[in-house]
């Protein structure tokens, strides 16, 4: 980590309270992001902006359903098969997580336009799409010599300069304050009984194994409307309004054991959290398409930040194992002791980044009877400025915080411009498509390395108002995870593989 963003986290440290638990982590789960989709549209890479004519317009160019000349109904169950690997301290481990999910769902109304006139047709759009998927399981572990998940309850005392033990007994009650009176941090004594300083009883300079399970689930719902106009059959115009509704659900449990057996004052110790967040947010997209000839089409779309507002509920709970220091046995405290049973929450506002991008497709034999088309390639570039989340205080507390963490947000990451690709051939009545999507690294820093990378496949039945479409989609998402983050001593990143396979099957009818 370089020294400017290390001294970023240092003030965060000082200028955070109890009750906030926001970090950059988040703003770049709520912004890192693949489009889904029908199977459609999964099936070549989710590259849609020049497309048109598929429901997935609705969330990426709205001026895509300018191309219904009919209505339509689609609806798109999934199924997910998730799996993540870790690489933490030379240790690999593996964990696995599957469950149902859904793609794009809902319905557009076309007609209005004038067979003769300038306006050709309008086109109305709603459905829901989901845009994440949270669900998944997370497991790593290691050997560490050099450092301690325990020392940021040191730092966290020492950062605040805590000389009164009644502080540092209840002042931190999802921190520090739980190691405290668990007796995994103590306290120094200096002359005349004063308090000198604090102390970890963990032993990383023998060793100590380390490991974390994480357990996530949850995701962001995007329900919009949205309008279009085709203008000559040449320029196609549009724009929806989408109301995304975010949840996102996390237990974490961190355990840190003596690697040397001997009684030395430490056995081990667990930490663990749990946190729930849920808002919703607004945004409005618009968007274009251009044909300046029959067989190619030009797209290009924008979508403004997106505007949450979202609740943090938490609560955190630390045991220890010291053999017998000071007399204890194991020992468990929950930050609900000390909150009088209440889980700790806080009310903020959150600012996803904007996003643009432009498509060109090109159809083969591109005529107006659906049944002699012979199917397209597609692609996408897309730009997502990540370095421009933003988190705020609902009520106006905090702002020296907020300040320091979007001064973290803007260092931390940087803008990234994401690829898609994708294609379709056409038998009849049956249709094979495929797809790739690489999504790249948002990090500012060349220590921090993430990526994600699309490959998908599908086939596709349309006979008589009636369409079936079923996809696989392989999404392998490379990324690092901090299992704590320390200002005085050294502390490593653990490297994920997430890989998901999705299955998706669209089931739809023309009216």
């Amino acid at each position: 980590m370089h020294m400017k963003t290390r001294s970023l986290f240092l003030m965060l440290m000082l200028t955070a309270t109890i009750t906030r638990a926001q970090d950059p982590t988040d703003a770049l789960r709520y912004s890192w992001l693949t489009p889904g989709g029908t199977a459609r549209s999964q099936a070549i890479g989710s590259a849609t902006t020049a497309l048109g004519g598929d429901l997935s317009a609705l969330f990426t160019n709205p001026a895509g359903l300018g191309f219904y000349k009919t209505g339509e109904i689609v609806i798109t169950p999934g199924y997910s098969l998730n799996s993540a690997k870790s690489g933490y301290l030379g240790t690999e481990q593996k964990d696995s997580k599957n469950n149902m999910n859904y793609g794009t769902m809902g319905m557009v109304f076309a007609g209005g336009g004038s067979r003769n006139g300038a306006w050709k047709n309008f086109s109305f759009g709603l459905g829901v799409n989901r845009l994440a998927n949270f669900n998944g399981s997370t497991y790593l572990k290691g050997y560490n010599n050099k450092s301690s998940y325990s020392e940021k309850y040191l730092e966290e005392l020492i950062s605040n300069n805590v000389t009164d033990p009644n502080t540092a007994a209840s002042g931190y009650p999802y921190g520090s304050s739980l190691a405290f009176n668990t007796y995994l941090v103590d306290t120094v004594q200096g002359p005349g009984g004063s308090i000198s300083g604090y102390r970890s009883l963990a032993t990383p300079q023998t060793g100590v194994n380390q490991e974390e399970r994480i357990k996530t689930s949850g995701g962001i719902a995007d329900y919009s409307l949205g309008f279009a106009g085709n203008l000559h059959d040449k320029f196609y115009v549009g724009a929806s309004l989408g109301v995304t509704l975010l949840k996102y659900n996390r237990d974490k449990l961190y355990t840190e054991t003596d690697a040397t057996k001997n009684l030395n004052n430490f056995n081990y110790f667990t930490s663990g959290e749990t946190l729930k967040t849920e808002g919703s947010g607004i945004n409005l997209r618009l968007g274009m398409i251009y044909k300046p000839v029959d067989n190619l089409r030009l797209g290009l779309s924008f979508q403004t930040p997106t505007l949450y507002q979202l609740k943090d509920v938490y609560t955190a709970k630390v045991t220890t194992d010291l053999e017998g220091y000071a007399g204890s046995g194991v020992l468990t405290q929950s930050s609900l002791d000390l909150t009088g049973n209440e889980p700790g929450n806080f009310t903020y506002s959150y600012t996803a980044p904007l996003k643009a991008s432009f498509g060109v497709s090109y159809a083969f034999n591109e005529v107006e009877d659906v049944t002699k088309q012979r199917g397209f390639i597609t692609a996408d570039v897309e730009y997502v400025d990540y370095k421009g989340s933003r988190f705020h205080s609902s009520d106006g507390t905090g702002s020296s915080y907020f300040d320091h963490l979007n001064t973290t947000i803007r260092e931390q990451y940087k803008g990234a411009v994401n690829f898609r690709a994708g294609g379709e051939l056409k038998f009849n009545t049956i249709m094979v498509r495929g797809g790739f999507g690489y999504y790249t690294n948002p990090y500012a820093s060349s220590t921090d390395q993430g990526s994600r990378m699309n490959i998908s496949g599908g086939l596709g039945y349309r006979n008589k108002g009636l369409f079936v479409d079923l996809t696989y989609a392989h999404l392998i998402t490379k990324d690092n995870y901090y299992p704590y983050r320390l200002t005085d001593n050294v502390f490593y990143p653990a490297a994920i593989k997430d890989v998901r396979g999705n299955i998706v099957l669209s089931v739809g009818f023309k009216f």
